[in-house]
């Protein structure tokens, strides 16, 4: 089937299924039970690193690792510190998925994230039906899969801005799937999943602004030519906050809050690719996200149940989405008109007082107050009074002709009167006296218009018109381009031969897409035989054909013309059987939702067709012509009918139409007569007998009569050919020649091509007044009254509704109405509730309560026996028909307590056959949910009538809410113990009717799987519906886990015998049909091969061709199996005796031609070993299981065991001559096939040696005694001295081909025992080397003499280039198995001299980390040198990994107690020294607990930065008891006290050094400064000269010894609460510090002296300051100003401000002053021209210092020593220097982290780094990292400054 046809038949196929978006249990599986990690709650955590199985592509790059961040993103490598990225947009340094980037916080249990990489075939094939969903030619099988979750994640929320926390939290998942080739990732956006939509930024500085999350891809930073980096390509799905509220509203797969991307191709990919199916908005499948399809390409269309769409209809264009109204009609009756077919006169429908508009989304009357439409079949004059007798019909022949009016007045909005004289027209028309007093007007009837239509009045009256944007006929208005909806009942009679069959109200939904003319009708619940007979009515979808027609030229649609009110007549009479069918379809209005509501009558008879036949009908055109409110049309159809019983017959009918409506002739413009041609491209029709759906798919052109739509592209414009790529909800509009335009649709909001839904309701743009609710609809809204208020005359406010009018009170109680309700009150002396009253209390029948009409609606659901449906809860009611306080089920027995509502009161549910509640007790605070609990309480849903989902199992929670032991599932019968975490204990489960197993007895040991077991389990494998895989063979296992003797394939009937491996007996096989042997009877039995067998056997190969491999030695064994005596080899002749264990006896062999030994006779005396037979021996190696190596030289030796002269490479054919040492003799090598040289003759003079000989020689020699080390590679020449094509290590046994350089031909290693390569053939296309044959050639390395290195790991490869399951290193001994990556498996390590585990027998599972593990490992960090990091906390757990009850920090000593997710007990916290509470008593804990305060936190936080232990004169927070800032606050026991406001700002002028505190008052004035603590200034003892560095809300000194970092003398320098301080500068004549604040917007000083206090010097008219520079010589400051971008200048007293440069600045931030000479630099890293510049500094000579190869210059110093200008830069990750008429550039390092700030001293760079969060030092001369601090405090370091005793020679 074709795309087009696929398309159209599933947009058929779900035209009634429903728009929504995705649900949470639609989402990719996820959590512990899926196997997923956790991620560490936090504010800015990164998991450890996520290795790939295999290599993913992101872009065109490969990368191996991922890493899962909390701020919604995953990353290819590891992440910065989020200030480095989070505020930003797009693009990132590094490579980002990020399906939403916001600065997300975790911490306190505020969601948890979930990842893990899977290869779940369930999850292979949902991405793989999502891709192909999105991207339907895509070639694509993944192999892997990583799902990342982000649940119910808070924003990071700074808690002094808010009273708390705003409980808003986002749920959503990326998910990336891979193969070889190619990646794509899905974005999932559960509905209600997005309920932030951005964040604030940490660093605003009191700004009240919410960046909106980020979502797409980013490549990351990119090598540019060779000098410099750049950004690489990058995507963004959202651009603000509407589009990220969008995120679950839309998708780009057909399903809402589902986005597909294509994000990686190995061979070539520019930049990512969005899936686009149907649009943006599309419906979801009821079922789920996913579900199988015979239609994969657009698997969108699988949640409509009638999905067996096949035949061929090639339709062009997107899918579409369909919402029908809802199944079962339940379209209130109340808002239906009276009758189809009730007349109305013109004054009822123009002129009546209090009637509803025609716009039904005003129309909430009842049912005697609705509005009678039109009935269009009465065809009168405006004002006519007539009855129904005297109305006249309109004949399905018209017959009257209307003459044109002309001159067509222009349209006129609001209440203008066209100016026309009432002098000059004559009203008296014969038929009506006209005046003027009773003419219809806008003023008086507007509200008939629509509400997206204006009002004109006309001489004779008024008539409505839509507005720009919509078309109809202005009583109904629809947005131009949407599709449209149907939805309606299908009732009458029909006879099919001569049986009567009735409909029933049965529903009709239609989708219409407006942009092609493409409408789908389908009609359920059609029984046979009139569904088959009803497949030629087309003519029943014909008419939204009509009403939404594709518009040509010079036409429109019907729904201009009819509007949503009209009716239809048509009648078909069938040829040859003259059978006749009536047809009337009444257009009721427009819905709730803006769809049309029309109903289908069709009376009469059909002919029969028999079951299972196929209707096809021809593309046909149809002409309409036009009258004054009617339109008509006839004309003759064929169609044929194929069936199995009668096959191919031929049938016609002729069909005539009119469609009635009301048409407004007051503008002059309606009474031409018309003609418009219907073109009808694709009929097609069908009847599902399964579902009983009739089906009916056309394709509809209008244009005038004549014209040729065409059916190709041709030279027609898109437009109206109906092929362009707009949105379904976009109109095309049409340009000049093939060119068109796409505009969304008046409501929606895109480029055309992908519109979104406006939510006018969110965005404030209804037009619902007061009492009134908006309620958001595609593409519109509408206004709902609140209850008690209803719509009022205009149809658009509401009004009270006056409940009392109707009499709702007993006759015995006064009625009071009220704004939106009403109260009834007895009148004196009656008792009751105004409802019933009577004389005395209690007397007489009283009303039914709420209880009792709940009781009695379910009570009256009964079956056919007249018995309650079984299963349903019915609530108990008391004698006062109160809810009982206990209601029991009587089907499940479970029991709880209600309130005086009948709600369920939380916690007093009991099982069955368990004490029911007390529930006249109060409740008892609430113990938390158990995880059975929850597990029940998730899954024991009913439907919405209350009764249970059968066959859901439920869990049973005992009275503790821990699982019961034995657990039985209600449905099924089968029943299980479980441990306490609710899982199976295996084998203890039982079928229905047995007895179950006692749970109390400890469970028998249960037998390991036999392999025929494992066999058969991993083989019996079924679909996700649960039938079996057909086709699989699964092997038979007896009751002891053993192959049954006798195995038969289920599917091709072939049998066979198998022994107890398995494996099949040969000879055994009977094919299907055939007897199946008799498999116990014994087979001759087979002697086990012995060693001599297995090692000839293993030796005896082959070549392809089938010739024994020459050279290679096979054992000779006897008649039983045992090596023979003699042993000879058979290509080299020479003979020797071995054992029996097949080793050579010493002395024994003998040469070619010579006698062999009598291996009978005992050995002689054996004579020391020569040179040569050590050699021998000692090259001669076996294999572990005792075969030789192959291909290993072993030379020969005489009888006197000297080398012979001529050795020969048995392997090989290569042979040489020796000396009496063995060295070859150079220019005798010959290659094999050839004459061997002559050994006895002498030399010939030497010629020079050839590279390969060289090499040989070099590589061969010997050891102090005159042995060649063993192991090392001799490469072999030939007679010329070239390299012999093909080269064998004699050691190893591998052989290759190499060229004449000797270097190794790719692709033609061969291991030893395997046919070498012929190096004469040319070679094949290589296959790409594995991950496991690269890791071996990485570790096979060789010394420079060619010997390979001792020690080094060489990792086994199989034929594949696999790893072999089990490894051994070759020198420690030591044996393991490993998965298909080479990873080892955890537990099969063994020791060298022990038995190797047996790698195909499962490891047992590791129990998962727990989540206090987690935690422990995470936060347990160690320094560099190994030290543990003082002040973080590591969780204690116990053996079984839970937190232990008490927790105790090691650093601060406090202790507390925590529950089982390791969260602080609530009181239980305890200062160091005091006694722990006991943590298994009870805490009592007011019911309302607190949350800590700011003040609490702040003050908890310090007390840890202190280590606990706060000096008597450092600052901690002072806290009421209720948590509150004391309003006096002091420096620790010092009498330096201010006063504070509630936020614990500091209230200016309040600080008092005296004895006597200041007086303060808790409602003090609001302050207009923050509070600062005391500004203490602590330098370093003895040194002469330190580091300063910026550290957020402190400044640190970090000592130098020489130019090393003396990190044991590190202080802090000044602690400056709530400042940020950036830019750093110092003073070295006065010795003092200088520095700008960026949250405080201030530049202030201090002296570096004990106990000095900071001063602000500037304050005013900052915004971002940054860099800041001394100039010492001029005694002036300079600092540039990042937001304003400007760069100003002061004296060092904060006078004499002015600026310096105002232009051409777009980001500066470092800025330096050379004294000597007067010059400023700064940077500017404009990320579109970033650059280095320099001026003088009163302002003038600016000048670019450098622009090219930078990136972003963070950091600026001056070398004095160079008189060099250097800087650090973050983009290319530069260090470099240049002088400052720009020559002299040059790197001194190239790979530097994030560098921010940078200072030179002695030869020696130091900055700032943001990656490491500290200081580094580089050598200038080195050009290496030489020392690293770290602070403990971790967090981002800024500037950095020099500080000396006294200034330096050379100081700028």
């Amino acid at each position: 089937m074709e795309r087009g046809a696929t398309l159209a038949v599933c947009l058929l196929c779900w035209s009634c299924s429903v728009v929504s978006a995705i649900q949470r249990a639609d989402m990719f599986p996820y959590g512990l039970l899926s196997g997923d990690s956790i991620l560490t709650e936090g504010d800015d955590e990164t998991s450890r690193v996520l290795t790939l199985p295999k290599p993913l592509y992101f872009y065109n790059s490969l990368f191996t690792q991922l890493y899962v961040a909390t701020n919604g993103i995953i990353s290819a490598q590891d992440l910065p510190m989020e200030k480095q990225y989070v505020d930003d947009g797009f693009p990132t340094d590094f490579p980002v998925v990020a399906p939403f980037l916001a600065d997300i916080d975790t911490s306190g249990g505020r969601g948890q994230i979930y990842y893990r990489v899977t290869e779940t075939p369930s999850v292979l094939n949902k991405v793989s039906q999502e891709v192909h969903r999105g991207f339907p030619d895509a070639k694509f099988t993944p192999t892997h899969a990583v799902v990342a979750t982000w649940e119910n994640v808070a924003p990071y929320e700074e808690q002094t801005r808010t009273n708390g926390p705003s409980n808003k939290v986002n749920t959503f998942q990326a998910v990336i799937g891979y193969d070889e080739t190619d990646s794509y990732v899905l974005f999932l956006y559960p509905e209600g999943g997005l309920n932030f939509f951005g964040t604030r930024p940490k660093e605003s500085y009191n700004v009240e602004i919410e960046l909106p999350a980020r979502v797409g891809f980013s490549r990351g930073e990119v090598t540019f030519l060779i000098f410099s980096r750049t950004e690489g390509p990058h995507y963004s799905v959202t651009g603000d906050e509407q589009s990220v509220k969008n995120l679950y509203q839309v998708g780009n797969t057909g399903i809402p809050g589902v986005w597909l991307f294509h994000t990686g191709n190995r061979y070539s990919f520019d930049n990512i690719v969005p899936a686009s199916v149907g649009g943006l908005l599309a419906t979801l499948p009821t079922g789920g996200l996913l579900l199988d399809t015979t239609t994969p390409e657009y698997g969108e269309f699988e949640g409509y149940p009638y999905n067996t769409f096949e035949p061929d209809y090639p339709l062009t264009g997107e899918d579409a989405e369909f919402q029908p109204a809802p199944a079962g009609g339940e379209r209130s009756e109340s808002l239906r008109p009276a009758s189809p077919d009730a007349p109305s006169s013109p004054s009822q429908d123009y002129g009546r007082q209090g009637s509803l508009p025609s716009d039904p989304r005003y129309s909430v009357e009842p049912a005697e107050r609705q509005y009678v439409p039109y009935a269009p079949e009465s065809v009168e004059e405006r004002g006519a009074q007539q009855t129904p007798e005297q109305q006249p019909q309109v004949p399905l022949e018209v017959v009257d002709v209307y003459p044109p009016h002309r001159n067509e007045p222009r349209l006129s909005p609001g209440g203008h009167v066209v100016s026309v004289d009432e002098e000059d027209v004559d009203f008296d028309t014969g038929v009506i006296q006209y005046t003027t007093e009773n003419k219809e007007t806008c003023a008086r009837f507007q509200q008939q218009c629509s509400q997206n239509a204006f009002c004109s009045d006309y001489a004779t009256g008024f008539c409505c018109h839509c507005q720009p944007g919509f078309y109809g006929n202005g009583r109904h208005c629809l947005p131009e381009g949407a599709p449209q909806r149907v939805s309606g009942k299908v009732s009458g009679t029909v006879t099919v031969g001569s049986t009567p069959v009735t409909l029933n109200n049965i529903d009709l939904h239609a989708y219409i897409v407006v942009g092609d003319g493409r409408a789908y009708t389908a009609i359920s619940e059609v029984p046979e035989p009139v569904g088959w007979a009803l497949m030629p009515v087309a003519p029943i979808g014909e008419l939204f054909g009509w009403l939404f027609a594709l518009e040509l030229p010079n036409s429109q649609a019907g729904f201009k013309t009819a509007g949503a009110e009209f009716t239809r007549r048509a009648e078909i009479i069938f040829h040859p059987g003259n059978e006749h069918l009536s047809i009337l379809q009444t257009g009721r209005g427009l819905d709730d939702h803006n769809h049309l509501t029309v109903d289908t009558v069709v009376t009469g008879s059909v002919p029969f067709l028999p079951p299972g036949s196929e209707v096809t009908m021809e593309p046909f055109k149809e002409t309409y012509q036009y009258y004054p409110s009617v339109a008509t049309s006839s004309s003759v159809r064929e169609f044929s009918v194929v069936s199995a019983e009668r096959g191919s017959e031929s049938f016609s009918f002729q069909l005539k139409q009119n469609i009635s409506y009301r048409d407004c002739t007051h503008g002059n413009r309606a009474a031409a007569v018309e003609t418009l041609q219907i073109t009808m491209e694709r009929v097609f029709v069908m009847y599902v007998k399964e579902e009983r759906i009739l089906r009916y798919a056309i394709t509809n052109k209008i244009s005038p009569v004549g014209a040729e739509p065409g059916t190709g592209t041709g030279g027609i414009n898109p437009c109206y050919a109906g092929n362009h790529d707009c949105d379904t909800t976009a109109q095309c509009i049409p340009q000049e020649g093939q060119a068109f335009q796409c505009q969304c649709a008046t409501g929606y909001r895109g480029d055309g091509r992908n519109c979104y839904d406006i939510d006018e309701c969110a965005e404030g743009l209804g037009s619902c007044g007061a009492h009134a609710q908006c309620m958001n609809l595609p593409g519109s809204h509408r206004c709902q009254c609140q209850s008690g208020y209803e719509f009022g005359y205009d149809g658009r406010t509401c009004v009270d509704v006056d409940e009392c009018s109707s009499s709702p009170c007993h006759a015995n109680a006064r009625c009071i109405n009220g704004l939106g309700s009403f109260q009834c009150q007895c009148q004196p002396g009656l008792y009751g509730d105004g409802f019933f009253c009577s004389p005395q209390e209690g007397q007489t029948v009283r009303p039914r309560s709420q209880c009792e009409q709940h009781r009695d609606s379910l009570q009256s659901g009964v079956d056919l026996s007249g018995q309650p449906s079984v299963g349903a809860f019915i609530p108990q009611c008391d004698s006062d028909g109160r809810y009982r306080q206990l209601q029991c089920h009587g089907s499940t027995g479970h029991c709880w307590c209600v309130d005086i509502r009948g709600q369920e009161r939380g916690g007093t549910r009991t099982p069955p056959g368990t004490a029911p509640r007390d529930c006249d007790r109060p409740d008892e605070p609430e113990r938390p949910q158990t995880h059975c609990e929850h597990h029940r309480d998730g899954v024991q849903t009913t439907s919405p009538e209350g009764y249970p989902l059968l066959g859901v199992f439920v869990p049973e929670c005992d009275a503790n809410g821990q699982y019961r032991q034995l657990q039985c599932h209600g449905s099924n019968g089968h029943c299980w113990c479980v441990d306490s975490r609710g899982q199976e204990r295996a084998g203890t489960r039982t079928p229905p009717g047995s007895s179950p197993v006692d749970c109390d007895r400890p469970v028998e040991p249960e037998r390991p799987k036999t392999h025929c077991e494992q066999h058969r389990d991993g083989v019996q494998t079924t679909s996700p519906e649960g039938y079996p895989l057909l086709g699989v063979f699964v092997p038979e296992c007896d009751a002891n886990g053993q192959y049954a003797s006798l195995q038969c394939h289920g599917s091709i009937g072939h049998c066979w015998c198998v022994d107890s491996r398995g494996q099949e007996r040969a000879g055994t096989r009977t094919s299907p049909g055939a007897a199946p042997t008799d498999c116990d009877r014994p087979v001759e039995p087979e002697r086990p091969q012995t060693h001599c067998e297995h090692h000839r056997d293993r030796v005896q190969t082959t070549s392809p061709e089938g010739y024994p491999i020459a050279g290679a030695y096979v054992p000779q064994c006897d008649a039983n199996g045992h090596y023979t005596p003699l042993q000879c080899h058979g290509s080299t002749g020479h003979c020797w005796c071995v054992d029996n264990r097949g080793q050579e006896r010493g002395g024994t062999r003998t040469s070619p031609g010579t006698q062999p030994k009598d291996c009978d006779q005992p050995d002689e005396p054996v004579r020391p070993k020569t040179h040569c037979e050590q050699h021998r021996d000692g090259v001669q190696t076996t294999s572990p299981e005792g075969y030789p190596l192959l291909g290993a030289y072993v030379p020969q030796c005489d009888a006197n065991g000297q080398y012979t002269s001529q050795q020969c490479h048995v392997s090989t054919g290569h042979c040489w001559c020796v000396d009496n040492s063995g060295q070859e003799r150079t220019e005798t090598r010959t290659p094999p096939g050839t004459q061997p040289k002559d050994c006895d003759t002498p030399d010939e003079p030497e010629v020079p040696k050839t590279h390969c000989e060289q090499h040989r020689d070099r590589v061969h020699s010997t050891s102090p005694e005159g042995y060649p080390p063993p192991g090392a590679y001799v490469p072999q020449c030939d007679a010329n001295g070239e390299y012999a094509p093909l080269q064998c290590h004699s050691s190893t046994g591998h052989c290759w081909c190499v060229d004449n350089r000797g270097q190794e031909r790719g692709g033609t290693r061969t291991p030893p025992g395997t046919q070498p390569k012929d190096c004469d053939r040319p070679d094949e296309p290589e296959r790409p080397k594995t991950h496991c044959e690269h890791h071996r050639e990485r570790s096979q390395t060789t010394s420079p003499e060619g010997y390979p290195i001792v020690g080094a790991y060489v990792p086994q490869c199989d034929a594949n280039g696999q790893y072999t399951q089990l490894q051994c290193h070759g020198s420690s001994g030591h044996c393991w198995c490993v998965d298909n990556r080479g990873q080892e498996r955890a537990g099969t390590r063994t020791p060298p001299g022990s038995s190797p585990v047996d790698c195909d027998k499962p490891v047992e599972p590791e129990r998962p980390k727990t989540h206090c593990e987690h935690h422990r490992d995470r936060v347990q960090t160690t320094s560099p040198d190994g030290y543990p990091i003082v002040g973080a906390h590591v969780p204690q757990c116990d053996a079984q990994g839970q937190f232990l009850p008490q927790q105790c920090h090691g650093s601060t000593g406090h202790c507390w107690c925590v529950d089982s997710r390791g969260q602080e007990r609530a009181g239980t916290r305890t200062p160091p020294g005091s006694s722990p509470v006991d943590c298994d008593r009870p805490v009592s804990v007011a019911p309302t607990q607190r949350p800590e305060s700011v003040c609490e936190r702040w003050r908890i936080s310090l007390i840890e930065h202190y280590g606990g232990t706060p000096d008597p004169k450092q600052y901690v927070p002072q806290c009421e008891s209720d948590g509150q800032f004391s309003p006096v606050q002091c420096y620790g026991e010092t009498t330096y006290c201010w006063c504070v406001d509630q936020d614990g700002r500091e209230v200016p002028g309040t600080r008092s050094h005296d004895v006597v505190k200041p007086a303060c008052l808790p409602s003090v004035a609001p302050p207009t400064a923050r509070p600062l603590p005391r500004p203490n200034v602590t330098p370093p003892p003895n040194a002469d000269v330190t580091l300063l560095y910026a550290q957020g809300q402190k400044i640190g000194a970090l000592p130098l010894n020489g130019t090393k970092l003396d990190a044991t003398r590190s202080k802090t320098l000044l602690t400056l609460h709530g400042s940020i301080v950036v830019g750093l500068a110092y003073d070295c004549k006065d010795n003092q510090v200088f520095w700008t604040d960026l949250s405080a917007r201030t530049i202030n000083r201090a002296s570096v002296v004990q106990g000095a206090e900071p001063e602000i010097l500037i304050n005013t008219n900052l915004v971002s300051p940054e860099g800041l520079a001394v100039d010492v010589k001029r005694r002036l400051m300079f600092w540039v100003d990042s937001t304003p971008d400007l760069i100003e200048s002061a004296n060092l007293d904060g006078s004499g401000r002015k600026t310096l440069f105002d232009k051409d600045l777009v980001n500066p931030r470092a800025i330096i002053v050379v004294s000597s000479t007067g010059t400023l630099y700064w940077t500017d890293w404009n990320r579109e021209a970033p650059k280095i510049e320099s001026g003088s500094v009163d302002g003038q000579n600016r000048r670019v210092v450098v622009s090219d190869g930078i990136g972003l210059p963070n950091a600026l110093t001056y070398d004095s020593s160079s008189g060099q200008v250097c800087w650090a830069d973050a983009g290319t990750k530069r260090l470099e220097c240049i002088s400052p008429d720009g020559s002299g550039r040059r790197v001194i390092h190239s790979n530097l982290n994030y560098p921010f700030s940078l200072v030179y001293y002695r030869n020696h760079f130091y900055y700032s780094d943001w990656r490491r969060d500290g200081v580094i030092a580089v050598s200038k001369d080195s050009s290496q990292f030489t020392d690293e601090y770290l602070p403990d405090q971790r967090s981002h370091l800024y500037g950095i400054a020099i500080a000396t005793n006294g200034c330096l020679s050379g100081s700028h």
